[in-house]
């Protein structure tokens, strides 16, 4: 399979390497390091480490002028279903687990048994609405590309009705197909101020079913396209990571955002080399064990088989916690919700 402009995986970003890299990539950063003792590690809550991939296409892939997956966000090419098959094939034999999220339209396909192959393997899939579209929208044309190009599609319903339909039709369609009830709910595209001050939304999903959303994507800064990442920027990551912490909406919906640096703003935005994405994720797990913190690493198949073609990623973030001695665990969005502190009366 050719990958654009040839790119593999450095052989040279090897374990052995990664090994160092908590503590001098830390001093070179100038971030705060913790030395934890054999007692304060006893406190120190356990980390909680997510894989979650996206299942849809992503404009730009696998070439930078392709933009018509905007349009057809469920129609999955063979290299994104396969890669996404031995993704969780892959951490399943590293002890790990990938977390799912599925545009209702991949089940239009004929053929799902590779879905259901991840289903029985144990991976959780969600639900990421039927057509990916926007909950953020009031307008209902502009809840998605598909609809401004065919408004009639939209039968005169108002933006609520788009996205509470596109929420139940994926949930069905995975009942039907998959024979599974949706884990949980992911909203396509992320925002930095999540559904805070939207409670119409989060009454919408608790009404719906779900427990919780993932939603929220903190602020960063980016590097220049083709630009080799600077501390500054790994710092901003780092910061954001802090701010992507799960939390309870006054509703009682469950917030578990999304960890910086996701695929999407590393490769199509900034056009990364892999090994500095793979030095942020490093560097936020390290940071996530150090606070026993939480990090949900997001990333989207159509665009990993491309610039990570040899699952580098997944790999690094199940041997990360391997040899964390404990002091992390590769879970599941739902383990993640159920351990959010509750405020008591």
């Amino acid at each position: 399979m050719e990958f654009q402009n040839g790119f593999k995986a450095d052989p040279h970003f090897s374990l052995s390497r990664r090994s160092f890299l908590s503590s001098a990539i830390a001093t070179t950063l100038g971030i705060q390091t913790y030395n934890v003792s054999a007692a304060e590690s006893q406190v120190t809550p356990k980390a909680q480490i997510a894989i979650t991939f996206d299942l849809e296409m992503s404009r730009q892939y696998p070439r930078r002028d392709m933009l018509e997956w905007d349009f057809q966000k469920g129609n999955l090419n063979q290299e994104t279903k396969a890669y996404s098959l031995k993704a969780a094939e892959i951490a399943s034999g590293l002890n790990g687990l990938i977390h799912y999220f599925c545009v209702g339209r991949v089940l239009e396909q004929e053929d799902v048994q590779w879905l259901k192959t991840i289903s029985e393997l144990g991976h959780p899939i969600g639900n990421h609405t039927y057509d990916h579209v926007n909950v953020w929208a009031t307008d209902p044309e502009k809840t998605q590309f598909r609809f401004q190009r065919s408004p009639w599609l939209l039968g005169g319903k108002s933006a609520d009705q788009v996205i509470r339909q596109n929420i139940r039709l994926t949930t069905e369609a995975m009942k039907q197909r998959l024979n599974i009830s949706p884990d949980g709910f992911r909203t396509p595209g992320g925002s930095s101020t999540a559904l805070d001050e939207r409670e119409d939304l989060q009454n919408m999903l608790l009404a719906e079913g779900f427990s919780w959303v993932s939603s929220k994507y903190p602020s960063h800064k980016y590097s220049s396209p083709d630009t080799e990442p600077d501390n500054d920027i790994y710092q901003s990551i780092l910061t954001a990571q802090n701010e992507a912490q799960p939390y309870i909406y006054p509703s009682g919906l469950v917030e578990i955002p999304m960890s910086p640096i996701s695929d999407v703003g590393a490769f199509r935005t900034s056009h990364w080399k892999l090994k500095y994405f793979l030095k942020s994720v490093e560097l936020c797990i390290q940071q996530a064990i150090e606070q026993g913190s939480v990090f949900d690493f997001l990333c989207h198949p159509s665009i990993m088989y491309v610039e990570d073609p040899h699952f580098e990623t997944v790999k690094l973030i199940c041997k990360l916690v391997n040899q964390s001695g404990g002091r992390a665990e590769i879970v599941g969005l739902s383990d993640i919700a159920k351990s959010v502190p509750r405020k008591t009366s």
